[in-house]
């Protein structure tokens, strides 16, 4: 249920590649990306925008 709600949210964002998002400790999700540099770079933007609340979490982002 959360993580429809997230998936959706990121879709309105402008991220319609995002798909499977799973919230748990960990956010999972998957992104159907071009090369490993691209994925880095949206997820860190994704996080930024909505993932991680920046004032008081720090995150990490993997991708693999």
């Amino acid at each position: 249920m959360q993580g429809k709600a997230v998936e959706n949210a990121l879709h309105g964002l402008g991220w319609p590649a995002v798909s499977n998002v799973r919230i748990g400790r960990v956010i999972e999700f998957d992104l159907a990306a071009t090369d490993a540099a691209t994925a880095d770079a949206e997820v860190k933007a994704m996080c930024e925008k909505l993932l991680a609340n920046t004032v008081i979490e720090s995150y990490r982002a993997e991708v693999v």
